[in-house]
């Protein structure tokens, strides 16, 4: 794979594919700019190394290939600008226009253009006509199958930049140091099974919370109440459930369905009463857990334990984050909600590293290639 040291960009013209696709509130206004912050070395380094011209492309949200006023780049530009401290020029489209002769230029929101999801050649052959060299650096939708990943390869030479090169150091399991422990929390088991399964074969133990863990007491005729189950994957639960690495909950903290502010309580994971649901992990799943993280030389953590939104069901995600956050092995953390309560808590600077992708990251994890990167080395001189 070719990163940014394989080639010299002085005098050249780069289109550089940026992670964008920045949280926005109901104004449109940004909420967190952590991503615009994780391009900057790439954008830094670019500019650094005589780059003549720096396009910037990229996606917000999913307007379904059509223009949505709040999902137009403009304040991105804007806090582009702030962190960069030079000026961005912003276009009012992505494709048949003219680019500016500005040393830093944005496109449009490549996501109103139907062609963009759809992989579109002639889409992508014109995006690449704005320049001599590719960068992508946008690891979050790296999985995707569009036409600013793929289709583009085709008619630029290209690398990947500095956060993708980052990504993939620290996701390559093979090369974590032993013994790994993989802890997996999240509500649906569907998104999670790939990483489950690639985590029991490569991990050293694999402890499982959120709601996903009722679909596997279900798996074993238990009674879970009004708790979530996924009962299409019952027969992925029941396989995993021989495998001696796994380790579930002995404990939940349940309420009362119809009022979750009333009949809060632990009972053993064999008792859930019929009319109760399941909200967070208990205290003695908690200190199991801390046991064997403990162990750990290596910890992968992808997924709240609980309810974590929603106190005091956030509390084993909490108790975890900080027994985590002081132990001395390599520690890596994925998955938005699992970085929004780690942030909340302001523990970030205690960890190894801390993915950018959620979706990516676990196909990463679970062992699959990314049909980005792939393309990129497919089309490699």
């Amino acid at each position: 794979m070719k990163t940014l040291k394989d080639f010299d960009f002085t005098n050249k013209r780069v289109l550089l594919r940026a992670d964008l696709d920045v949280p926005l509130d109901e104004r449109g206004d940004i909420k967190d700019d952590s991503r615009l912050k994780v391009a900057l070395p790439t954008i830094k380094y670019l500019l650094e190394h005589g780059a003549k011209q720096l396009i910037i492309m990229g996606h917000l949200d999913r307007p379904k290939g059509v223009v949505v006023d709040k999902l137009k780049m403009d304040r991105v530009a804007v806090r582009l600008i702030k962190l960069l401290g030079k000026s961005v020029y912003k276009t009012y489209d992505c494709v048949d226009i003219r680019i500016p002769n500005e040393r830093i230029v944005l496109l449009e929101n490549l996501r109103f253009h139907p062609e963009e999801e759809a992989n579109g050649e002639e889409f992508a052959q014109k995006l690449a006509g704005y320049a001599d060299v590719y960068v992508n650096n946008a690891f979050a939708t790296s999985h995707r199958k569009h036409a600013g990943f793929v289709a583009i390869t085709k008619y630029l030479p290209g690398c990947i930049g500095l956060q993708i090169e980052e990504e993939l150091k620290h996701l390559n399991i093979n090369k974590m140091k032993k013994p790994v422990v993989a802890l997996i929390g999240g509500a649906k088991l569907k998104t999670k099974i790939p990483l489950i399964q690639a985590m029991l074969t490569k991990a050293d133990k694999v402890l499982l919370g959120g709601a996903m863990i009722f679909t596997f007491y279900v798996a074993q005729n238990l009674e879970i109440g009004k708790s979530l189950c996924d009962y299409n994957y019952l027969m992925n639960a029941k396989m995993m459930l021989n495998n001696e690495k796994l380790i579930l909950p002995k404990d939940i903290v349940i309420a009362d369905y119809e009022n979750q502010k009333a009949g809060i309580r632990t009972v053993n994971y064999n008792e859930i009463p019929k009319k109760s649901i399941g909200l967070d992990i208990g205290e003695q799943s908690i200190s199991d857990f801390k046991q064997e993280l403990r162990k750990a030389e290596t910890i992968v953590w992808n997924g709240p334990m609980g309810y974590y939104e929603k106190p005091p069901f956030d509390k084993a995600t909490v108790e975890l984050a900080k027994i985590i956050a002081e132990l001395d092995c390599n520690k890596i953390v994925g998955g938005g909600d699992t970085i929004d309560t780690i942030n909340k808590l302001d523990l970030a600077h205690k960890f190894t590293f801390i993915s950018s992708g959620g979706g990516a990251a676990l196909e990463l994890l679970a062992g699959k290639e990314l049909v980005a990167l792939k393309a990129l080395e497919e089309h490699e001189d």
